[in-house]
């Protein structure tokens, strides 16, 4: 009886630690870093069988923040008094994320009909501001920019490295943290991997459309980012691939 009142008593004082991947999630990128302060990632396509879960590809090498991982605001429980990620912080959110949405500079991309896509226009603006009400939401225009502030946010820039991002779901709509991050997506690296990012994770371009065309919305698809010791730490506890 007193091990059966005790076990109710630490479920009732840890019941956010407890965690595994949604049932209903069947398609998983898996991001591996070797460090908390690593900006190198070695990412692998999982998608579930009735056998578990299986990689529909050979791992392909991407790159983090320049500064590494950080705690980020995802789906899952962070751990107690753990550092979170702070915008211009240059580190990766680490955690599992819902992902969906792309946005690029093309008419039409290869992908899931199901798959939201928007061609993005000069009036289109990803606000990166922590002090704006509309803080990691796109937002279209009906006008051209006019502001300072409006052509900061701009997504269209002359740099061919946004010219096709899939979005990754760290403090996303509708439960944004002013100043946790933003504008977190996965997009084409600099320098053929040579430099690392301000908190996105990148990959060569053909890889990043190949991934695109293969993420289907209706298996509820999630980025699984963490370092090596965490991923095994975790790995059966959250149901991991």
């Amino acid at each position: 009886m007193y091990r059966r009142i005790l076990l109710l008593a630490l479920i009732s004082i840890f019941p956010a630690i407890a965690f595994e991947l949604p049932a209903n999630s069947t398609q998983c990128i898996v991001g591996i870093a070797d460090d908390w302060n690593s900006s190198k990632v070695s990412l692998t396509l999982f998608e579930k069988t009735k056998s578990g879960w299986k990689p529909v590809s050979p791992a392909w090498p991407g790159r983090l923040g320049k500064n590494g991982l950080i705690w980020g605001k995802g789906i899952n429980p962070n751990p107690p008094g753990a550092r979170t990620k702070q915008e211009g912080d240059n580190r990766s959110p680490a955690g599992v994320f819902d992902i969906g949405g792309v946005w690029g500079y093309e008419k039409s991309i290869r992908k899931h009909p199901a798959l939201a896509y928007r061609q993005v226009t000069s009036r289109d603006l990803w606000v990166e501001d922590p002090a704006s009400p509309k803080y990691n939401h796109n937002v279209i225009l009906d006008r051209e920019p006019e502001t300072e502030w409006e052509k900061k946010q701009q997504m269209k820039q002359t740099d061919p490295v946004h010219s096709l991002k899939l979005f990754i779901a760290h403090n996303a709509p509708p439960k944004v943290t002013p100043n946790a991050g933003s504008s977190i997506f996965f997009h084409i690296w600099r320098a053929d991997g040579a430099r690392a990012t301000a908190g996105c994770t990148t990959m060569e371009e053909g890889k990043l459309q190949w991934m695109i065309s293969k993420i289907d919305p209706t298996r509820r698809p999630l980025y699984v980012l963490l370092t090596k010791a965490d991923y095994e730490k975790l790995r059966d506890d959250w149901k991991l691939p």
